[in-house]
């Protein structure tokens, strides 16, 4: 390889490295109007705020490891620990999590999403399927697949670049 084509293949990169950050900027903007979470707020359980999506989000994920306490959720979330009390409390009040007696040990209390919240994270996941398949439906399966594959590896080695790793 030429030292001027190497030269020019550096320049590319380096403008498609700029046209991530600012393609990034723009779904930021996007993401940060939490447009799925208001419309399935607003089809299912109007009265919520986005706040309840996010610690609903975050049972969700830990149920996976085992049972979810208000403790979980706050590290989850980053957030203070009487804060995520306080917004299980709204979501219990509403119907949408229920606290009950550990099975591990009947004196701690867990969090568990009622039905009224499963059909909540239903209808998020509905809705962001149906954008998703409204922008990429005029695309070539090809391109879906191979966009499927790179964001997918993207996001992961941002998540391992910038998410606290669990030892």
């Amino acid at each position: 390889m030429t030292t001027r084509k190497r030269e020019a293949d550096n320049q590319s990169y380096h403008e498609e490295i700029v046209h991530i950050g600012q393609v990034m900027t723009r779904m930021r903007l996007l993401v940060g109007r939490r447009l799925i979470g208001r419309l399935a707020v607003q089809n299912v359980a109007p009265g919520l705020e986005l706040s309840h999506l996010d610690v609903l989000d975050a049972v969700r994920r830990a149920e996976t490891a085992g049972e979810v306490t208000v403790g979980a959720i706050a590290e989850i979330l980053r957030i203070d620990p009487s804060r995520a009390s306080r917004i299980v409390a709204e979501m219990v009040t509403r119907g949408v999590l229920r606290r009950k007696a550990s099975q591990a040990d009947a004196r701690r209390i867990v969090v568990v999403i009622t039905a009224l919240g499963r059909k909540l994270v239903a209808e998020i996941k509905a809705q962001k399927l149906a954008i998703v398949q409204k922008v990429v439906k005029d695309w070539p399966p090809a391109d879906v697949e191979a966009f499927a594959t790179l964001f997918d590896r993207f996001i992961s080695g941002y998540e391992q670049t910038f998410l606290p790793r669990k030892d």
